[in-house]
């Protein structure tokens, strides 16, 4: 079917049409993913919407009402950038060497994150103002709720950039820049403990450094022991059960000293003590179980990683667990410091916990992970160095290990620096292990240069990544501080 033009020419209509109708299909196909793109962002708005309007029923017609509802709606804002952020050190390695599939890995993570924040997140907590500013060099009780609000929301502001750009940041040290730069301009600078923000800028270092280096040295140990032996299946028959009891020793010290210290604490040794008992156990059950699982296995490196799946997801979960416990005080500790001051109108240095403050951080979390989560779990677990379940397994109890270890020394350590550092670390040990075997005799011919492509090609970490890393560590407490200080400014001249 054809007609003509008005210069004369023949037009086929059935070629206009079908091109009409491509457009057509590709304006719907792209407002089909534009309507994608923004579920997500919308189930987060509804969330934040629910968490304030919980506030209003719960909190009834009252002179405090509308503090506490805009408060909730910011905590809510809080407990989602922390699940978008926070919980991927602990999914990363897991994921990324395909011990759990990405859905597998949000569910567990979030079942675990829950039931943390509400078994063992606690009843009271301390307000994220102290150690850092004096609470009661604030005086008014209208001064310390915009204080705590306005670190509340430079923190998920920051947290919020920080996953955008795709950095793995410490959500402990974005709270704390936050009161640091709100409270610096509330109550001046006389009021705040210098000694505490050195603690933190030395943790910059100390935390990823320990964790790298724990994370290595166990690589090594593994690959010596079973990974480049002749008889690899006997070699993990012996070791794998001994390094899970290592494994469940650690966990079980871990969880009772940081995840389960706000339902009953109790001393790093006495937990230390419990945990040797507990891998004691861990060993004695795993003998008979991996004999088992190792039946029938080639005698290949393959077959020995497969071995270190399970032990793998355990201590995955029970990182989640633990990061649920404690970093929900970072999300509602501000929420429940606002709660207090506007019930009964005085500053203490440690509030209550209600139930619904609670609710909010927990299911917070949980959405943020489920909604965000996916980015920076495929950052950590795949695009800063290739990782299987043995390195997976390593970064993992070097992270348990050192938040342990750091305790025991009295240093202040965040859990994300410690996670990303053991990656960092299995890394640049892959790369000495690959340059050292490459460098054997027969391995290269003598008196011939590798190229450049070649060396290139053997550098087994993202270099951009670390410096990409490094800079948001850096300024994660001074941009929290500063934006900080920027919205307190505001919330004063509206109020």
């Amino acid at each position: 079917m054809s007609t003509e033009d008005q210069n004369g020419k023949p037009v086929n209509q059935w070629k206009t049409l079908d091109r009409d109708l491509k457009r057509i299909g590709r304006l719907e196909y792209g407002a089909q993913h534009l309507s994608r793109s923004l579920v997500a962002p919308g189930i987060a708005l509804a969330f934040i919407g629910l968490a304030g309007l919980m506030a209003a029923l719960l909190m009834g017609a009252g002179p405090g009402q509308g503090v506490v509802v805009i408060g909730a709606a910011i905590g809510a804002y809080m407990a989602l950038n922390i699940g978008a952020n926070d919980v991927a050190n602990n999914m990363g390695p897991a994921v990324g060497s395909k011990a759990l599939p990405m859905l597998g890995a949000l569910v567990i993570a979030a079942v675990c994150e829950t039931a943390g924040a509400l078994l063992a997140g606690g009843d009271v907590v301390k307000t994220v103002a102290t150690g850092i500013v004096d609470p009661f060099a604030l005086q008014d009780p209208a001064k310390y709720i915009w204080v705590m609000m306005a670190a509340a929301l430079a923190a998920a502001l920051w947290l919020n950039l920080a996953t955008w750009i795709g950095a793995p940041v410490s959500t402990t040290h974005s709270i704390v820049g936050g009161v640091f730069g709100a409270g610096a301009l509330a109550a001046g600078f006389h009021a705040i403990e210098w000694s505490m923000l050195g603690q933190i800028a030395a943790s910059w270092v100390i935390a990823p450094v320990l964790g790298g280096a724990i994370a290595a040295s166990f690589l090594a140990v593994i690959r010596r022991q079973m990974l480049d032996v002749e008889d690899r299946i006997g070699a993990a028959r012996r070791w794998v059960p001994v390094w899970n009891g290592i494994m469940g020793g650690t966990f079980g010290a871990y969880i009772l000293f940081k995840g389960l210290k706000h339902v009953f604490p109790i001393p790093l040794g006495a937990a230390c003590l419990i945990g040797l008992c507990f891998g004691i156990l861990c060993w004695l059950v795993s003998v008979p179980l991996i004999k088992r699982k190792s039946q029938g296995l080639e005698n290949r490196k393959k077959s020995v990683k497969t071995l270190f799946s399970l032990p793998l997801i355990v201590a995955a979960a029970l990182l989640s667990f633990a990061h649920g416990a404690n970093d929900v005080a970072n999300a509602v500790g501000p929420l429940a410091a606002i709660v207090h001051v506007a019930e009964v109108g005085s500053i203490t240095d440690s509030v209550g916990l209600p139930l619904w403050v609670l609710l909010v951080g927990a299911m917070g979390i949980s959405f943020g992970l489920l909604l965000f989560g996916p980015r920076l779990i495929k950052l950590v677990g795949s695009e800063i160095t290739k990782l299987n379940t043995v390195r997976a397994f390593c970064v993992a109890l070097s992270a348990a290990i050192t938040v342990i270890v750091a305790s025991w020394l009295g240093l202040p350590v965040s859990s994300t620096h410690i996670a990303v550092g053991g990656i960092f670390g299995v890394g640049f040990y892959r790369e000495f292990h690959a340059q050292r075997r490459a460098s054997r005799p027969g391995a290269i011919q003598k008196g011939k240069p590798v190229p450049p492509e070649e060396r290139k090609r053997r550098l087994l970490v993202r270099r951009s990544h670390i410096l990409q890393v490094a800079a948001a560590w850096v300024i994660t407490v001074p941009f929290s501080a500063f934006l900080a200080m920027a919205i307190y400014y505001l919330l004063t001249l509206v109020a």
